[in-house]
């Protein structure tokens, strides 16, 4: 068995990732990359690993959202801000369901490379290399677009620290005030399609007006004013990864300095391949999205590279199956994770398995199947008695049309009234905010039914 280095990966075989012509340039971005500053640290690594491990037990829940890939182009301080508000509006409302602390996880700071279904695209009768991600190479579809460009993970990184840096300023600075962010939650239920949400923003308002008189508010409780919010996305570009790559002078353990969390998406899980080879020797806590063509088999020998240690926190499972098709996957998985022993957060990603192309010739995802599969989601880990320890969804804070229903009726002929994503559809606020109260109602239930049955 090879020992782990920060490039032994390399010698594992590569799906998904480019090949640059020129490798001078290649190596020349490499080194650069290598000197810069890291963008996250392992403080901040091993404190979310403790928050997950406290989900995995059922004693908190991770809410994981943000852009299905970021864009240079679309960057801006304004759509940083308006995607960290919703999700803590919906970290509010998720946490009233739950009753538990909602870990805050956002799809930004470097979630700028995508997999792609196809290694070429083809238009109207031309065919270029697909698309895969600022990151990589351009969206415009010209031969000298599509050329990978390693130059383009300097901006990459630039992009991500300065996100990174607004993000800290929000968390810590009074933005994320509990009190402030619950007022724009009423915002969204003042609206008459939203109006059976009103009951629980009201039980809410109620909970935050008896802990003022009981002489807890923000003057006097600092968590109150300020908010831990983490940054994730998938590990897919290794060079960008590995360059990023250092190690902490307090443990010796070395840190993928890109991210709080990195994943390994259903298409590059290769027991064997380099993606899940760069990740098993990081420190970070690792996702691994499980599609429905991953076995029992593959996935023991997952664990078991990923997580030798068998952590709790370590290792988050992130189910995808599509709606109708959860019952079918999802219950020999968790008997997987049972015979092994083993300690994993399982989350529910609701969109990847749910777009179609909708009637006008946009890739979409009907709300409805997303709230389906959540909702199938929760089922089998009440059927299976074990725990469903979040969500994990593509939205964004802006007022895009991208897929359709909600309170608001998205429809088909809607989507090319704002339709601005470059890869997948996602939630817009409005439907973001909708589709928490309607899992806070599914957390509610369960928390409910476990009080009934322990004193039963």
């Amino acid at each position: 068995m090879t020992e782990w280095s920060t490039s032994s990966w390399r010698a594992k075989p590569r799906i998904q990732m480019p090949d640059y012509p020129d490798q001078a340039a290649l190596e020349a971005v490499e080194a650069q990359l290598s000197r810069y500053p890291v963008l996250v640290f392992a403080g901040e690594a091993r404190r979310l690993k403790k928050h997950l491990a406290a989900a995995g037990r059922g004693e908190a829940f991770l809410l994981q959202g943000g852009d299905c890939a970021e864009s240079f182009e679309q960057f801006s301080s304004n759509a940083i801000r308006d995607t960290f508000k919703v999700m803590l509006q919906m970290a509010i409302v998720l946490t009233h369901g739950a009753k538990v602390p909602v870990i805050k996880l956002g799809r930004m700071a470097g979630q700028f490379a995508k997999p792609r279904s196809a290694n070429m695209e083809t238009v109207d009768g031309v065919e270029l290399p697909s698309y895969r991600g600022d990151i990589i190479n351009d969206l415009d579809f010209t031969p000298e677009a599509r050329i990978p460009n390693p130059e383009k993970m300097l901006r990459a990184y630039t992009q991500a620290a300065a996100t990174l840096n607004l993000i800290r300023a929000f968390s810590t600075g009074g933005y994320a005030d509990v009190h402030q962010v619950h007022g724009w939650t009423l915002g969204f239920t003042d609206s008459d399609r939203a109006s059976k949400y009103r009951e629980v923003a009201n039980r809410i308002s109620d909970t935050l007006d008896f802990m003022a008189a009981a002489g807890v508010n923000s003057d006097t409780a600092h968590t109150l004013q300020s908010v831990e919010f983490y940054t994730s996305h998938e590990s897919l570009l290794l060079e960008y990864e590995q360059a990023l790559c250092r190690q902490d002078s307090m443990t010796g353990d070395w840190l993928a300095g890109s991210g709080h969390m990195i994943w390994i998406g259903d298409r590059t899980r290769q027991p064997d391949g380099a993606h899940v080879e760069f990740a098993s020797g990081v420190m970070n806590p690792i996702g691994l999205k499980c599609g429905p063509t991953m076995t029992s088999e593959d996935l023991k020998l997952l664990m078991a590279k990923l997580n030798p240690k068998n952590e709790e926190g370590r290792l988050t499972l992130i189910a995808r199956f599509g709606a109708g098709a959860v019952g079918d996957h999802l219950p020999r998985l968790i008997k997987t994770v049972q015979e092994e022993g083993a300690n994993v957060v399982w989350t529910c990603d609701a969109m990847h398995g749910n777009t179609i192309k909708s009637s006008s010739g946009y890739k979409t995802r009907p709300f409805d199947s997303v709230l389906r599969e959540v909702r199938e989601f929760f089922g089998v880990h009440a059927a299976e008695g074990t725990v469903p320890g979040g969500v994990h969804f593509e939205m964004t804070g802006q007022d895009v049309t991208e897929c359709t229903g909600g309170v608001r009726a998205v429809s088909d002929e809607d989507l090319s009234d704002r339709y601005h994503t470059a890869c997948d559809p996602r939630l817009n606020a409005s439907q973001s905010l909708e589709l928490a109260f309607l899992v806070a109602e599914e957390l509610s239930t369960r928390r409910d039914s476990k009080v009934m049955r322990a004193t039963a």
